[in-house]
This record gives C-alpha cells, sequence and structure tokens, in this order.
C-alpha cells in the first residue's frame, strides 16, 4: 500500500554528464540545454502544472531528480558511445556551441563534425536506471 507520504522511487534515471574543465556559467548553461532536449522528446519525464495556495499557475517540471555529473574528456566520449550502444535517448552540447547564437547555428556545428570527432563538453541521457549507471561508468556526482 502506497501513501501520501511513501517515497516515490523511479524505475529511470535522468543524468547529465559535464566535462569537468567547463566554467560555472558554461556548466549551468550546458546542463539547461541538455534537459530542454529530454523534456521536449520524453513527454513522460514531465510531470503535471504546478500552483500555489492562490491558484496562480505554474508550468510542470521534470517529474524526477536531474542528477548532474562530472568526468574527463576521456569519460565523456566513453559515456556518449556507451549511449549510443545502449540506443538511449540523449542530448549533446559540444565546445564549438559555446561561439554559436541560436538554434539553428547550433544544430549546424554538430552536424559539421562525425560523430567520433565531436569534442563534447556535456551529455543528458535517460532510460533504465541501470542502464544510465552504465552508461556513466568513470564519471562521479558533480560537486
Amino acid at each position: 500500500m502506497t501513501t501520501e507520504t511513501t517515497p516515490v522511487r523511479f524505475d529511470t534515471k535522468i543524468a547529465v554528464l559535464l566535462r569537468e574543465d567547463l566554467r560555472t556559467w558554461q556548466r549551468l548553461n550546458v546542463t539547461a540545454f541538455l534537459v530542454s532536449g529530454l523534456g521536449s522528446e520524453l513527454p513522460e519525464v514531465i510531470g503535471e502544472p504546478y500552483a500555489d495556495a492562490d491558484d496562480t499557475p505554474y508550468l510542470p517540471m521534470f517529474r524526477q531528480p536531474v542528477l548532474v555529473f562530472e568526468g574527463t574528456k576521456e569519460t565523456l566520449t566513453a559515456a556518449h558511445d556507451r549511449a549510443l550502444s545502449r540506443a538511449l535517448p540523449r542530448a549533446v552540447f559540444t565546445s564549438d556551441l559555446f561561439s554559436t547564437g541560436n538554434d539553428r547555428d547550433n544544430r549546424a556545428a554538430v552536424r559539421a563534425v562525425p560523430k567520433g570527432g565531436l569534442d563534447l563538453v556535456g551529455l543528458a541521457v535517460y532510460g533504465p536506471r541501470n542502464a544510465v549507471d552504465k552508461v556513466l561508468k568513470g564519471a562521479r556526482m558533480h560537486p
């Protein structure tokens, strides 16, 4: 039997992996961009809309926590390969995107580079907890 106070456990995980050499503003920017991709394509990760006690409506957010990790460039490359091999939903952010200023140019920058040559600075992934854990092997929780 579950009650309103029973902790909610999710069978899935939302995770963001950031390259450890990013500046603080870059970490925040990359995280925001990456998770927006998951929310737009995976409606099951979005919860119900919010409202305060005055019935002021607010947009819905993810229904579960987003865990943020960090790792080396090599850790990101390996995680990207594992996410692809497991066909998990994913979003990427490359270093080239720091020099673009809009969605069209962002997509063109990624499109211009083969997947093995992407200079990844961030990766978001969603899927079963154990599969996401395997993708993130070698990464550590963001401090």
